[in-house]
């Protein structure tokens, strides 16, 4: 495939360790371009801009994900079937699956138990008062609760981030970090392909793949990769942005006073830190016919990079972008994708870390950084490795 002529190009590799500590200039330079690039470096358009992002997610039959989400043929081969790399029927079968334990209704039936482990949590770091906000904050309920809701058993939860990280590395074009990722994904795959087969919790997400498999919902080979669904969305979103949040916060104390003096906005705090730090930077589409993006045709069977990170930042669209503001209306982010392919597991991850920002907001005064932030380098995934945090009671802070 080669770029029309009439289709601005843009040269940089946005998958080098500075694009991807730094990408914010790069999502700027393709936005400046026009309504759709041709990324040089990697041999497919790039769509950047909010209004042109949302229209393509919008549209899932031109632009499928049927034919993989990723950057290289050997993720899109192993993925379809999923979820994330499925259309039409197949996709809202999966999907309907998927999401039975993820509706509102059962969520709520969660969020005393999610409240409870967060005011837990929020007690024990109060009493550490100096701690790493990643491990110590960000990774605690996605690698401790979440596992009991998937059904997870405790032999090989300690390889589960790394599953999840190398399952993020593998989306990217081909490169030592893709290449890198792929003995670990394969032996995530190996794992749920046990896991499927095994004695599961009663009651537990993986159960109900597999209730959903006797009743025909699901093929015997579809369950697998319907676990391994559950797996990456679970951690990563909510790690990602617990991490960025407390971040955000520490950098900018006056916006957590107003989320202490008004608790009820956890939930939009945690969407203003997706959209400002969206844990997930895209994914690809295929066209399926001749497309018009932003008054440029695009043809068939062409692959396009859908940047969601960049369309939350996009000027045209939002005031002030690069400003954190728990009070900005926020909830037509698009961190979590938007339309038949949003994320499934968007409702636990809100839950999460709602509860868990809501528990930190009644006890924290301030955050403070104590050490340099390390920022954790993924091929999608905006998150940090180490963020070195001292907190001051709410008893004891002062201005």
């Amino acid at each position: 495939m080669t770029s029309s002529g009439s289709i601005p190009s843009y040269h940089q590799d946005l998958y080098t360790d500075e694009a991807l500590t730094e990408p914010y200039g790069h999502y700027q330079a393709l936005r400046d371009l026009g309504p759709v690039v041709w990324l040089a470096a990697h041999g497919v358009y790039a769509i950047a801009r909010y209004e042109d992002v949302r229209a393509v997610l919008s549209d899932p039959e031109a632009f499928c994900s049927g034919q993989g989400v990723g950057l290289n043929d050997i993720v899109n081969e192993f993925g379809r079937g999923t979820t994330l790399m499925s259309d039409g029927d197949e996709h809202r079968q999966l999907r309907s699956v998927i999401g039975r334990p993820l509706t509102p209704k059962a969520l709520a039936r969660l969020r005393p138990q999610a409240q409870a482990l967060a005011e837990a949590l929020a007690d024990r770091l109060v009493e550490e008062a100096s701690f790493d906000a990643v491990p110590d904050l960000a990774e605690v309920l996605p690698t401790t609760w979440v596992p009991d809701l998937l059904g997870w058993p405790p032999e090989g939860r300690e390889r589960l981030l790394d599953w999840a990280a190398a399952t993020f590395d593998g989306f990217g074009p081909p490169n030592d970090r893709t290449n890198f990722a792929g003995p670990a994904i394969l032996e995530m795959a190996a794992f749920a392909d046990r896991l499927a087969s095994s004695d599961l919790p009663e009651g537990s997400m993986a159960a109900g793949i597999r209730e959903a498999m006797e009743g025909g919902d699901l093929s015997p080979g579809q369950c697998p990769m319907a676990i391994i669904d559950y797996l990456g969305p679970s951690l990563d979103t909510t790690v990602s942005g617990l991490g960025n949040a407390i971040w955000l916060f520490a950098s900018n104390p006056e916006q957590w006073q107003r989320l202490r003096g008004d608790p009820g906005r956890a939930r939009q705090a945690f969407d203003e830190t997706l959209r400002l730090e969206s844990p997930i930077s895209g994914f690809t589409r295929v066209t399926t016919r001749p497309v018009d993006i932003g008054g440029v045709e695009l043809p068939a069977r062409a692959r396009v990079l859908v940047s969601y990170a960049s369309a939350n930042r996009d000027e045209r669209h939002w005031e002030n972008p690069e400003r954190f503001d728990i009070e900005r209306p926020n909830a037509s982010h698009v961190a979590f994708g938007f339309g038949e392919h949003a994320c499934a597991g968007m409702g636990l991850a809100r839950l999460e870390a709602t509860e868990v920002l809501a528990a930190l907001a009644a006890r924290v005064g301030r955050f403070e950084l104590v050490g340099k932030p390390v920022r954790k380098l993924n091929t999608l995934i905006r998150a940090f490795a180490s963020l070195p945090v001292r907190l001051v009671p709410a008893g004891e802070a002062a201005w």
